[in-house]
């Protein structure tokens, strides 16, 4: 609880365009290590380039008091939950966590249920979820580099010893049901 502002995961060049000559916050330096894991409450914001994530997901300007937040559903929500680094790191820790478990593939999928969503797959969503984890382990079987590029995203080490193409279906697996809408929309 409490601290300094962090500056978390952002687009490269995000305040060069509005930043003044002599403005220490001209340039956006990227903080690294635990910084990058803390909470967006503690995001370092310039009003005049707010960070591309409270944006999409409609986070008020700051500039006056907002008792109410909007709510949208945009294809920027779903672009940046799919492919933002800050996801898809997350995405691929979570895969780490339920990897790290005892069990099959079915107890893996009820965990990361459980772990997610807060209760258990049904049927039906176990067949659909195991349909897609044979799918992306035939699709990184023969491609090495692209499950080594997709496990690299972020700045995390990898915590877990398996495989490249195992590590990352289970990493696309659970960025599936991080973008489920039970999963992003509340209520």
């Amino acid at each position: 609880m409490g601290g300094p502002g962090v500056r978390t995961y952002q687009p490269e060049a995000i305040w060069e365009p509005v930043g003044y000559a002599n403005s220490n916050t001209r340039y956006y330096l990227q903080d690294h290590g635990e910084s990058l894991y803390r909470r967006s409450i503690y995001s370092f914001i310039k009003r005049t380039a707010p960070p591309p994530f409270l944006v999409n997901f409609d986070a008020p300007s700051r500039e006056q008091f907002c008792a109410s937040r909007a709510r949208s559903n945009t294809p920027l929500q779903a672009l940046q939950l799919m492919n933002d680094v800050q996801h898809f790191e997350a995405a691929r820790v979570l895969a780490e966590r339920v990897l790290s478990q005892p069990g099959d593939d079915v107890r893996h999928l009820i965990d990361l249920y459980e772990c997610v969503l807060s209760r258990l797959p049904v049927k039906r969503e176990i067949a659909i979820a195991l349909e897609s984890l044979e799918d992306q382990r035939e699709c990184f079987r023969n491609a090495h580099a692209d499950a080594d590029q997709l496990i690299r995203n972020g700045e995390s080490l990898s915590a877990v010893q398996v495989p490249a193409d195992e590590l990352a279906a289970w990493t696309m697996v659970c960025n599936l049901v991080l973008n489920l809408d039970e999963t992003v929309t509340r209520n």
